[in-house]
């Protein structure tokens, strides 16, 4: 009978060992997510510049963690729990009637599930679509959304 724990160790120690070693193999500090950056029209690209001015250190108590490439349309929180790109096009879902959509904190969102993922929601009725993509973590909670809804009233002025 063969034994396949590493280095001949106990089982206990073994599967300490392997845990300690994935630990420190996936720590979230090793890897940045990536996110797309817009391109938004010069006067859009302005209030993206502002919201990034006033954008908060922690969401949701998760800690402020940029996607790359570094750019002021996008910002992070957490391990990609959550990401914020500003300046994305206006989402074709807003054309139907039948979209969903709530508030939070007096700023609109489109909302729309995602397969196999959390929501995403885009801001509606500012003069930039700014849009947040949550994690499956996040999939019932608007906290997030609440916590940026400061920032995007001070930053981006309503359409209407």
């Amino acid at each position: 009978m063969s034994s396949h724990r590493p280095f001949g160790l106990p089982v206990a120690a073994a599967a300490a060992a392997v845990l300690l070693l994935s630990a420190v193999g996936c720590s979230s500090t090793d890897a940045k997510v990536s996110a797309p950056v817009p391109s938004p029209p010069a006067e859009e690209a302005a209030f993206c510049r502002a919201l990034a001015k006033e954008l908060p250190g922690t969401v949701a108590g998760l800690e402020r963690n940029d996607p790359e490439p570094d750019s002021e349309l996008t910002a992070g929180w957490g391990d990609a729990a959550i990401v914020l790109r500003c300046g994305v096009p206006r989402p074709d879902r807003m054309n139907d009637p039948q979209a969903q959509g709530v508030d939070a904190d007096g700023v609109n969102w489109l909302y729309e599930p995602r397969q196999g993922d959390g929501p995403r929601f885009t801001t509606t009725y500012r003069k930039a679509y700014v849009e947040v993509t949550l994690d499956e973590r996040y999939a019932h909670d608007v906290g997030p959304l609440v916590d940026l809804a400061a920032p995007v009233k001070k930053a981006v002025p309503d359409s209407v």
